[in-house]
């Protein structure tokens, strides 16, 4: 492991999964980038690998949906990093979840909160791209949960 994510290792880091539909499929992928841009309007950025499938998808797909996780959610969060990984409706076969109004995509219910957003800036970045996204909307918040994160290359729950 490089100096570099070592460094970035110690900075803790909210754990959701985006999720799009691609026609007649649903991908998913964890991520632990995601931030708020702007309030007005509601604007959300978030960085993935510019080689993976789910990337590719989004370049082509404008409308997607974010879970951000609970501590209760791990073993979601691990599926959806896994390499090789199946059709996000094989992943969350089980689980409760339902699709967005506006995305289409799945939104997995019990995180802490979710939303659904329409891309408005593609931004290469290095070995990253990064996707500038407008809110179309708060599917929920449930502020009694604790969030996921993802510290020193883990997943922990915030300790209050």
């Amino acid at each position: 492991m490089s100096e570099f994510t070592d460094a970035m290792g110690q900075l803790a880091a909210g754990v959701s999964v985006v999720t799009v539909r691609d026609g007649r499929d649903d991908l998913g992928v964890t991520i632990s980038a995601l931030m708020s841009v702007s309030l007005d309007p509601p604007l959300v950025l978030i960085s993935l690998g510019s080689f993976g499938y789910v990337c590719e998808v989004l370049l082509r797909q404008d409308r997607w949906a974010c879970s951000l996780l609970s501590s209760g959610q791990t073993a979601m969060a691990s599926r959806f990093a896994a390499a090789g990984r199946p059709s996000a409706r094989h992943l969350v076969a089980g689980a409760p979840h339902h699709r967005g109004p506006y995305s289409d995509a799945i939104v997995l219910d019990g995180g802490v909160a979710a939303l659904e957003a329409e891309t408005t800036q593609v931004v290469p970045a290095g070995d990253h791209t990064l996707f500038v996204a407008r809110v179309l909307a708060v599917d929920y918040v449930t502020p009694g949960l604790q969030p996921l994160i993802r510290l020193r290359g883990r997943y922990r729950s915030v300790s209050s």
